[in-house]
């Protein structure tokens, strides 16, 4: 009789977890180590979410909000197998960590336009001293380029996920300002479209076309040459024209040190995700959410020396029409 009501006790005791705060058993910098947020932003994102996240039941102890940000961003941070992030805590199955990742990556998506938006008026002047502090490339309101995202093999039209590296993947395009914030964030591309597919298509290449934004997008050789979007020359034949490649090449670089930073503080859009494409997308967006709350907060976090370099105040005066052309002559002129 003894063993048995200790054998009971024994499992009484592992059934009351305490589910409140787990934050408060490491320290801060543990807690960025694996969440790669500390506490303060990760408690403003459950906030944030915490409407959609909560639970009405009288069934059984609901998953608190909290418990399902922390799984979510140990996920993100990891990308372990669900078993693996389950191990982590003391009272979740693999089943609820799954159900946990695309609760909370559901809620970030739902919120995306409200961290996740081209600038305007005073906010894109800034952005655009923050470009032509880097190489004088003026009238830049950001960088476009597009990253792959590792994935399974889908059921369903398989081919069109092999990109052209021989995996399965997403192609994601992405732009970025100046200090490595996204601004524009498309994940719906099977792996094998190309990038100027991707960008003609996309709502943000209307809105240039239409004059919404008074400004200039930055990308690489794949993109084709448009008034408001500069790539650089395939072949320089002069001086002027390999400085314009150069300053072109130093700005633009931004977008694959942001892609960068990206995937060094959620692994998983570095290792591949074991889902299929729709669940991909939606955390792929939810890690560019994460992304720029954590610029907002300042929880940064640093890949090496010389990432995160203050450029200091520049002294420009932004016209309010510029055109391609315009900023082809400013930077020849450039010694």
């Amino acid at each position: 009789m003894t063993f048995e009501a200790d054998s009971v006790s024994e499992k009484c005791d592992q059934r009351l977890v305490d589910r409140e705060n787990p934050l408060e058993l490491m320290p801060e910098e543990e807690i960025f180590k694996r969440y790669r947020f500390r506490p303060a932003t990760i408690l403003s994102i459950v906030n944030l979410l915490r409407q959609s996240l909560e639970r009405d039941t009288l069934r059984s102890c609901a998953l608190t909000p909290l418990l399902q940000v922390l799984a979510t961003l140990r996920f993100l941070a990891t990308g372990g197998f669900y078993s693996l992030v389950a191990d982590t805590f003391d009272s979740l199955s693999p089943s609820t960590v799954c159900r946990a990742v695309k609760d909370v990556c559901h809620g970030l998506c739902q919120v995306s336009r409200q961290f996740i938006r081209m600038p305007a008026r005073n906010a894109a002047d800034e952005v655009k001293k923050q470009f032509y502090s880097i190489a004088g490339f003026p009238n830049v309101l950001g960088c476009v380029d597009g990253t792959y995202i590792k994935i399974q093999a889908p059921s369903e039209n398989e081919p069109d996920y092999l990109n052209r590296k021989g995996y399965h993947s997403l192609n994601v395009q992405m732009i970025s300002d100046g200090k490595f914030r996204i601004l524009n964030c498309v994940a719906k591309w099977p792996g094998s479209v190309h990038d100027s597919r991707i960008f003609r298509d996309s709502h943000i290449s209307i809105a240039f076309e239409n004059g919404q934004y008074p400004g200039l997008l930055l990308g690489d050789s794949g993109y084709p040459c448009k008034p408001h979007l500069m790539t650089p020359y395939p072949v320089p034949s002069n001086d002027a024209e390999a400085r314009f490649n150069n300053a072109h090449a130093k700005t633009r670089v931004v977008i694959e040190q942001t892609f960068g930073i990206l995937k060094k503080r959620f692994a998983c859009l570095h290792s591949g995700l074991g889902t299929t494409p729709e669940k991909a997308c939606d955390i792929t967006l939810a890690c560019a959410v994460l992304h720029n709350i954590g610029i907002d907060r300042n929880d940064i976090l640093y890949i090496d020396d010389g990432v995160y370099v203050n450029q200091g105040d520049v002294n420009l005066n932004v016209r309010d029409q510029w055109d391609g052309k315009d900023s082809l002559e400013i930077i020849i002129l450039i010694d």
